[in-house]
């Protein structure tokens, strides 16, 4: 579940949010002025969204490394001389 609630009103019941985020799993938007500007969700979900990213990460590397292998590389001399440094 998520729900949105503004900052000054996160503040007043800051004790209250964190223990719905780590007993019922809620989702807790914070907004400023109407607009949404940060999240309170339980540490699981981050350590998901860290390993999410790290895949992702690594399926990157992985593909630049093909890439690297596929074309080759340039010197550095190279590199400044096609960017005309």
């Amino acid at each position: 579940m998520t729900v949105s609630i503004n900052t000054i009103e996160a503040k007043e019941q800051f004790t209250d949010l964190v223990n719905r985020v780590a007993h019922q799993k809620e989702r807790i938007v914070l907004t400023r002025r109407g607009k949404e500007i940060a999240v309170i969700i339980p540490f699981e979900e981050l350590q998901l969204l860290q390993a999410s990213q790290d895949k992702q990460d690594v399926r990157e590397a992985i593909d630049a490394l093909q890439e690297v292998r596929h074309t080759g590389t340039v010197s550095i001399e190279q590199l400044k001389e096609n960017l005309g440094v």
